[in-house]
């Protein structure tokens, strides 16, 4: 089963007996128009997602990253403290595809920009593009 979102917070890495597991949480979001009304009603879905192949996935996988996951789909259910019965869906990845980045911040992309270029010595802190105008930089 595929699904997509988009990453809440960056990934962490846990320990769950002697094995390492990378954990996340992704949103789904859906948006539909309910019988006799006008207007679209919209809904987000939190899915609790673990990885256990590679933690150094975790360096790609930041919060506002939109991944698609590939894997299988559970359910945890659970009595909370009050005595309420709690439910949450996980997903067992498989594998994941970054469909886009998570924004950096402005100060660390600045920072960034004018170091490699210092480095390079070139001036150019962007990528030139196959037409011979001058891109936006590429993440990787």
């Amino acid at each position: 089963m595929e699904i997509t979102g988009r990453v809440t917070r960056d990934a962490e890495v846990r320990r769950a007996g002697e094995k390492e597991v990378l954990s996340f949480t992704i949103a789904v979001n859906d948006r539909y128009k309910p019988a006799g009304s006008h207007e679209y009603k919209e809904v987000a879905t939190f899915i609790r997602c673990s990885y256990w192949i590679s933690m150094k996935a975790g360096q790609w996988i930041k919060k506002g990253a939109v991944v698609l996951l590939s894997g299988r789909l559970g359910m945890h259910v659970y009595i909370n403290n009050d005595g309420n019965p709690i439910g949450s869906i996980d997903f067992h990845v498989n594998a994941f595809n970054i469909l886009a980045f998570a924004k950096r911040s402005a100060d660390k992309a600045d920072e960034g920009e004018s170091t490699s270029s210092a480095k390079k010595g070139n001036g150019r802190t962007a990528a030139k593009k196959d037409n011979g105008k001058v891109g936006d930089e590429m993440p990787f």
